[in-house]
């Protein structure tokens, strides 16, 4: 190998945790990574609605992903489709990579020469795959870390990370993380569509700060369910689920802040709507500044019942 080859492959080496996954309730697929590099959010996962995900890893090969998509759409499992990429690669003893299909099949593969201890397992709808781990318990580890874990699919994903990195994890530490969760496909959901899409490129902990990542993006999926059930005139549900958005992330004031507008635009309750803003917003320094936001939003045409803007700013002032 010349100096020139020697090179380019260190810096393609993403030596970490990941794991693919199918939700057999939901059809959503997903990949969850961490390693001790910057920005693996880049490299290693890949998903796509009604055609699975994966994972492409170690002295990675960043092509097994979008090509690994690409041979499952056509009908390739996730065997076929990596016995075909690892065999066009003359690299493949360097590779690991998992896959899972939108129906749930799975597969794995660990080059002979990724650096130690490195391992995968296959199961019931589900990879985890590893290499240069502290310990060669860290696979056994994800395995049950995934099984165990109640909830959501990101919930479960999140379990596996977390068991790896406290059987020891990456021998070099952590630095960075990423979550990707696509829909099932459908006629009307676009190849882009993603249920969570969150990276970490670099943290001093960026398990932690992926899961609280996750937790408020679990939140503004309630409160999008909530508009939903708004609009469908479900209102005592729509409270509920805006209440447990609020709950799960209060850092996150827009999430009222919507909720305050469609109450006193499309709901026509703007004592509702009022008390809700001040609630959240006692207090804060930059109190005006959204009281101006809801003013230029019916300068935009953005608020649809006439004198709703100013009727609320005027009810929020007192």
């Amino acid at each position: 190998m010349t100096t020139e080859n020697a090179n380019l492959v260190r810096s393609n080496i993403i030596n970490t945790y990941s794991i693919t996954a199918h939700d057999s309730e939901t059809g959503q697929v997903g990949v969850a990574v961490q390693t001790h590099q910057l920005g693996v959010g880049n490299r290693v996962p890949w998903a796509k609605p009604g055609v699975g995900a994966v994972a492409t890893q170690s002295l990675v090969n960043v092509g097994y992903g979008p090509e690994g998509l690409r041979l499952m759409e056509q009908g390739k499992s996730p065997q076929e489709a990596i016995a075909i990429l690892t065999a066009a690669d003359d690299r493949a003893f360097h590779r690991q990579v998992g896959m899972v299909s939108a129906d749930g099949r799975a597969a794995a593969f660990t080059g002979e020469m990724c650096i130690a201890n490195a391992g995968h397992h296959a199961g019931d709808g589900y990879t985890v795959h590893a290499n240069m781990m502290a310990n060669n318990t860290v696979i056994s580890a994800m395995r049950q870390g995934y099984e165990i874990t109640s909830g959501d699919l990101a919930a479960r994903l999140m379990g596996a990370l977390h068991a790896a990195e406290e059987e020891g994890g990456d021998i070099r530490g952590m630095q960075s993380a990423a979550l990707l969760i696509v829909p099932p496909g459908g006629a009307d959901v676009p190849e882009w569509a993603t249920v969570y899409d969150l990276r970490v490129d670099e943290h001093a902990r960026p398990l932690d700060e992926l899961a609280r990542l996750v937790s408020m993006r679990r939140a503004a999926l309630l409160a999008a369910e909530g508009e939903a059930a708004f609009h469908s005139g479900d209102r005592d549900r729509a409270m509920h689920l805006w209440q447990q958005a609020r709950e799960l992330s209060p850092e996150q004031e827009e999430l009222a802040f919507w909720q305050v507008m469609t109450l006193a635009d499309e709901g026509n309750d703007v004592p509702t709507a009022a008390a809700l803003f001040n609630s959240v917003f006692t207090d804060r320094t930059d109190r005006d500044q959204w009281l101006q936001l809801i003013l230029r939003l019916e300068e935009a045409r953005l608020v649809q019942r006439e004198g709703a803007a100013q009727a609320l700013v005027s009810a929020i002032r007192g």
